[in-house]
Protein backbone atom coordinates (compact mmCIF):
# COMPACT_ATOMS: atom_id res chain seq x y z
CA UNK A 1 0.00 0.00 0.00
CA UNK A 2 1.52 3.12 -0.86
CA UNK A 3 0.10 7.09 -0.05
CA UNK A 4 0.77 10.19 -2.38
CA UNK A 5 -0.93 13.23 -2.66
CA UNK A 6 -4.33 12.12 -0.67
CA UNK A 7 -4.68 8.67 -2.77
CA UNK A 8 -3.76 4.97 -1.39
CA UNK A 9 -3.32 3.22 -4.05
CA UNK A 10 -3.47 -0.81 -2.55
CA UNK A 11 -1.66 -3.07 -5.38
CA UNK A 12 -3.32 -6.78 -5.21
CA UNK A 13 -1.36 -9.71 -6.91
CA UNK A 14 -2.09 -13.47 -7.17
CA UNK A 15 -5.27 -14.90 -7.12
CA UNK A 16 -7.63 -13.59 -4.89
CA UNK A 17 -10.42 -16.27 -3.60
CA UNK A 18 -11.54 -17.76 -0.34
CA UNK A 19 -7.90 -18.54 0.28
CA UNK A 20 -6.40 -14.75 0.22
CA UNK A 21 -9.34 -12.61 0.60
CA UNK A 22 -9.05 -12.11 4.06
CA UNK A 23 -6.04 -9.90 3.32
CA UNK A 24 -7.40 -7.98 0.95
CA UNK A 25 -10.20 -7.42 3.17
CA UNK A 26 -7.63 -6.28 5.85
CA UNK A 27 -5.65 -4.28 3.80
CA UNK A 28 -9.02 -2.52 2.57
CA UNK A 29 -10.29 -2.04 5.57
CA UNK A 30 -6.79 -0.73 6.75
CA UNK A 31 -6.93 1.98 3.64
CA UNK A 32 -10.16 3.37 4.43
CA UNK A 33 -9.24 3.92 8.12
CA UNK A 34 -6.38 6.04 7.15
CA UNK A 35 -9.06 8.47 5.71
CA UNK A 36 -7.47 9.42 2.12
CA UNK A 37 -9.73 11.23 -0.22
CA UNK A 38 -9.14 8.84 -2.61
CA UNK A 39 -8.33 4.35 -2.62
CA UNK A 40 -7.30 3.02 -5.73
CA UNK A 41 -7.10 -0.97 -6.14
CA UNK A 42 -4.38 -1.74 -8.30
CA UNK A 43 -5.10 -5.15 -10.00
CA UNK A 44 -2.75 -5.21 -12.45
CA UNK A 45 -0.72 -8.46 -11.05
CA UNK A 46 -4.40 -10.18 -9.90
CA UNK A 47 -4.58 -13.10 -12.34
CA UNK A 48 -7.81 -14.62 -10.90
CA UNK A 49 -10.68 -13.50 -8.79
CA UNK A 50 -13.97 -15.77 -7.26
CA UNK A 51 -17.04 -13.91 -5.64
CA UNK A 52 -15.69 -13.93 -2.12
CA UNK A 53 -12.90 -11.31 -3.89
CA UNK A 54 -15.30 -9.75 -5.62
CA UNK A 55 -17.53 -9.76 -2.33
CA UNK A 56 -13.98 -8.24 -0.73
CA UNK A 57 -14.27 -4.99 -3.47
CA UNK A 58 -17.78 -4.89 -2.94
CA UNK A 59 -17.73 -4.04 0.81
CA UNK A 60 -14.15 -1.90 0.46
CA UNK A 61 -16.20 0.38 -2.42
CA UNK A 62 -19.38 0.76 0.32
CA UNK A 63 -16.93 1.30 2.95
CA UNK A 64 -14.63 4.09 1.10
CA UNK A 65 -18.53 5.09 -0.13
CA UNK A 66 -20.07 5.54 3.14
CA UNK A 67 -16.96 7.70 4.53
CA UNK A 68 -16.45 9.97 1.45
CA UNK A 69 -13.51 8.81 -0.08
CA UNK A 70 -13.25 7.99 -3.88
CA UNK A 71 -12.53 4.33 -5.15
CA UNK A 72 -11.58 3.04 -8.52
CA UNK A 73 -10.08 -0.21 -9.91
CA UNK A 74 -7.01 0.25 -12.01
CA UNK A 75 -5.40 -2.18 -14.94
CA UNK A 76 -7.17 -5.21 -14.38
CA UNK A 77 -6.30 -8.12 -17.01
CA UNK A 78 -8.43 -9.20 -19.59
CA UNK A 79 -9.73 -11.87 -17.30
CA UNK A 80 -9.99 -10.03 -14.71
CA UNK A 81 -12.13 -7.07 -16.35
CA UNK A 82 -14.56 -9.98 -17.82
CA UNK A 83 -15.39 -11.05 -14.60
CA UNK A 84 -15.71 -7.50 -13.15
CA UNK A 85 -18.14 -7.11 -15.87
CA UNK A 86 -20.20 -10.07 -15.43
CA UNK A 87 -20.43 -9.55 -11.89
CA UNK A 88 -21.92 -5.87 -12.05
CA UNK A 89 -19.23 -4.61 -10.28
CA UNK A 90 -17.98 -1.97 -12.96
CA UNK A 91 -21.29 0.03 -13.31
CA UNK A 92 -20.87 1.31 -9.94
CA UNK A 93 -17.11 1.21 -9.36
CA UNK A 94 -15.21 3.27 -11.79
CA UNK A 95 -12.13 1.26 -13.73
CA UNK A 96 -9.47 2.58 -15.54
CA UNK A 97 -7.89 0.70 -18.37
Amino acid sequence: MTEENGTTTLTLDGEIDILTVERVRVALGEAVEARPRRIVVDMSGVSFIDSTGLGALISGFQRARDSGIGFSLSHPSTQVRQVLVLSGLLEVVPVTP
